[in-house]
């Protein structure tokens, strides 16, 4: 039997009104006892329980910071005291660390992954409730970025309001611009609701102008869509083929490059490249 490491783990929690106390453990923190500069942070990836206490949650907000602490990490900027103050300047006793906890991991990347599952993840659901559509697509998306070690490198959320007009309300999942040219990419579900692909048809030109006068680089959008056989497996009745034809060439007569979920592991190769990783 191999000798497990001695560990301390903190939970991140939300806590959207201290004086009602109510909280949401969104994240774990895991440091070696007998090396403190080894530490891994992980947040969550399924926001629906913070989404329950706090629906106005600013999730932009949390996965920024969650990136922040990671590169501070990255830079052995390790100590526990610099990162709550970070927590705490930030959000105002929104985010709270709890009191250390004794843990023995099998390793790092495991008792992480083991803490995750006990005291943040929702429980498995059955397979009716699980993701599905667009949070389904971004979630493959997030992991792929992620596994390829981008993800932190990256823009979330970008506000299109910046290419385009004040108060327009439309947020691209992520970006980076290597070069001369920004890449963003977006999460799409083709599984019956046509409207993301018509927004994102309506809308690239204005981006793509605002991103060539601002940024002087040109855009490459490209919408993630599943693969047409796993919307098939979605629908009974018989339009959906067409359907699916209709929203991949509306947005391609309007220059997105549509891809699957199939070639993630290519686009974040790619990535992966660009950004030197």
């Amino acid at each position: 039997m191999s000798t497990r490491q001695q560990c301390d783990f903190y939970l991140v929690r939300y806590v959207p009104d201290p004086v009602r106390n109510e909280f949401v453990n969104i994240g774990v923190l895991l440091r070696d006892a007998l090396r403190p500069e080894q530490i891994i942070l992980s947040f969550t990836k399924d926001w629906a329980r913070v989404r329950c206490i706090d629906p106005d949650v600013d999730i932009a907000m949390l996965e920024s910071m969650e990136s922040e602490l990671r590169q501070r990490l990255t830079l052995k900027e390790t100590g526990m005291r610099p990162l709550m103050q970070v927590l705490e300047d930030s959000f105002s006793n929104a985010l709270q660390i709890t009191e250390p906890k004794a843990y023995l991991a099998e390793s790092m990347v495991t008792g992480a992954e083991d803490l995750m599952r006990l005291y943040v993840e929702p429980r498995k659901r059955q397979a009716a409730m699980r993701q599905s559509g667009r949070q389904a697509i971004h979630a493959r998306m997030r992991s792929q970025f992620e596994r390829a070690g981008v993800w932190d490198l990256m823009r979330k959320r970008i506000a299109v309001s910046r290419y385009t007009k004040i108060g327009d309300p439309l947020h691209i999942d992520c970006g980076y611009r290597p070069n001369g040219v920004v890449r963003m990419f977006h999460a799409v579900s083709l599984t019956g609701d046509t409207e993301w692909p018509k927004v994102l048809a309506f809308s690239v030109g204005s981006i793509r102008e605002g991103v060539k006068q601002i940024e002087n680089a040109k855009l490459e959008l490209t919408a993630l869509v599943e693969p047409v056989d796993d919307v098939s497996a979605d629908r009974e009745d018989g339009d959906h083929v067409e359907q699916y034809r209709f929203s991949v060439e509306t947005m391609e007569a309007q220059g997105i490059r549509v891809m699957t979920t199939n070639d993630l592991g290519r686009i974040a190769e790619t990535a992966q490249r660009e950004l030197r990783v």
